[in-house]
């Protein structure tokens, strides 16, 4: 796994690149239905969630864990494989709700947060709704 790079090799790294490049690179891959950057999960024994944010290149973008009372919608939706709007649309909730869930700035009521427990527990069922 690349580690993450420091502040100085940061910028190092930034004064190499072709931005120009990169967005017609990015532009290409998301119409040929590639991934630019990827996001793994990792439960830890606490309860809580380590987020790795890639980028197609193999650097690390973020690194960093999510607090237990959060982990659930981060892992409900990335057990589905769904865009935050696909599953907000899924959810009946708006994508700014679903970002606000997962940054913990605010909780699922009962029956959403019911809900996102059957999608960590069976994504297939909420794979099936979203086909």
């Amino acid at each position: 796994m690349p580690k993450k790079l420091s502040g100085r090799a940061l910028a190092a790294w930034e004064k190499t690149r072709d931005l120009n490049a990169e967005l017609a690179e990015a532009v290409g891959q998301m119409k040929r239905g590639a991934w630019a950057r990827k996001t793994e999960f990792f439960p830890l024994p606490d309860g809580s969630i380590r987020r790795i944010i890639r980028r197609i290149d193999g650097t690390v973008e973020k690194d960093h864990v999510i607090p237990s009372e959060r982990a659930q919608v981060a892992v409900a939706r990335a057990a589905t494989g769904l865009s935050q709007a696909e599953f907000a649309s899924l959810l009946g909730v708006s994508v700014r709700t679903l970002q606000e869930w997962e940054q913990g700035r605010k909780a699922p009521s009962g029956a959403a947060a019911t809900l996102l427990k059957v999608a960590a527990r069976h994504p297939h069922v909420l794979k099936e709704l979203a086909a």
